[in-house]
């Protein structure tokens, strides 16, 4: 079966992932595989309509966008089901040799991918009685995020010689992060970034626990910039103000390049379950996550010593609602000294450097996290 796939080798292969950055981000290393197995095929990503700039920054793994319209199951984007079958005759004119399902499970995502019209399909299936070696592999769901991807990239037949995330930056994202330094008249080598938001608010560590960790690290000697979209100025503004004078708003003032770019030379992020996570991860830029309600051994950064998750285990989680129906515990259960301990343990590497004529920030001790068994949610 393996051989229908890559005898002969497929030329044009359309990637079915409808999902936002974050997610995205954790596709790149199967992308990155696929690409050195197949250097001369034409690879279609079918995705949301707000991916175009992914496929420009990964110009090399994605050669174009087809954007998917959505279905009310999918919750990433209005749906258009209206705009499905003009889709559907779109990619069938495209004569895919090969249609890969890089969207969850398959419970949801498997028929689109099939109504495509591909010569060839391949992906998850919810059951291992609907696998197909070489073809149709059993959903992982003990494995990360990233590595469930490599896994099936594997499973194919396709060699994968790294797991990790990456995101490359421009000449534009370096001279945008540095005109933002300057205009703000900040370092980012010197600068702890925080940003207290996250698309849904169950994802949300409160902002006013973020206000005082910002506060605590503005007393030791640090630098805060405080990043956030235009929508997140409410949660970004207390902990601009708890932070004092000295704080960078950042709020609405950075694509996504140019934060890359800032935080590639930042020393720390601290920040929720959410995109800005997985581009720190991507950048290799240190972080503390506080993951509220999301299914953490699925999302959580794959170098634990590079950065470290806090989280509290109710019986409830993962969830996916959007405002907790229940009080919104695995946030408040996270104290703001466990978040400044885990800080410490990050910034204590940096402690010995001045931070802005200061001395060096004071050591709050370091947290000790207790590795903790999460079950995890069925992808569509």
């Amino acid at each position: 079966m393996m051989d229908d796939l890559w005898q002969p080798r497929p030329r044009r292969i359309a990637i079915f992932r409808a999902l936002q950055l974050g997610d995205m981000l954790c596709s790149v290393p199967a992308l990155r595989a696929l690409r050195q197995h197949s250097p001369d095929a034409h690879v279609t990503l079918i995705g949301l309509d707000n991916a175009g700039p992914f496929v420009r920054r990964f110009h090399r793994y994605v050669d174009e966008l087809l954007p998917f319209p959505g279905i009310p199951a999918f919750p990433e984007q209005p749906a258009r089901p209206d705009a499905l079958p003009a889709l559907y005759r779109e990619a069938q004119a495209r004569r895919f040799d090969l249609a890969v399902q890089l969207h969850g499970s398959g419970t949801l995502s498997l028929p689109i991918v099939r109504a495509l019209g591909a010569r060839a399909h391949a992906g998850f299936v919810p059951r291992a009685d609907m696998a197909r070696p070489g073809r149709l592999m059993p959903w992982p769901d003990h494995l990360p995020e990233p590595l469930r991807y490599t896994d099936l990239m594997r499973f194919l037949g396709v060699p994968v010689h790294s797991d990790a995330l990456e995101l490359p930056l421009s000449a534009e994202d370096r001279d945008e992060a540095r005109l933002l330094a300057s205009q703000a008249r900040f370092d980012p080598e010197r600068t702890v970034f925080v940003h207290p938001g996250a698309r849904l608010r169950s994802r949300r560590w409160p902002a006013e626990r973020y206000a005082q960790v910002a506060a605590a690290l503005t007393r030791q000697g640090w630098r805060i910039a405080v990043t956030g979209s235009d929508g997140e100025r409410a949660l970004t503004a207390e902990v601009l103000q708890a932070a004092g004078p000295t704080a960078v708003d950042l709020t609405g003032r950075t694509s996504l390049g140019g934060l890359a770019a800032l935080l590639s030379r930042a020393p720390l992020l601290v920040c929720n379950d959410t995109g800005v996570s997985h581009i720190a991860a991507a950048v290799g830029t240190r972080s503390v996550v506080v993951a509220c309600g999301s299914d953490t051994h699925r999302w959580a950064p794959l170098d634990h010593a590079r950065h470290t998750v806090i989280a509290d285990y109710p019986p409830c989680r993962p969830c996916a609602h959007e405002d907790c129906p229940i009080g919104h515990v695995c946030a408040l259960n996270v104290s703001v000294a466990a978040v400044l301990q885990a800080i410490a343990a990050k910034l204590g590497e940096d402690a010995v450097r001045m931070v802005d004529g200061l001395p060096p920030p004071r050591a709050v001790g370091v947290v000790a996290h207790p590795a903790m068994e999460e079950r995890s949610s069925h992808a569509a």
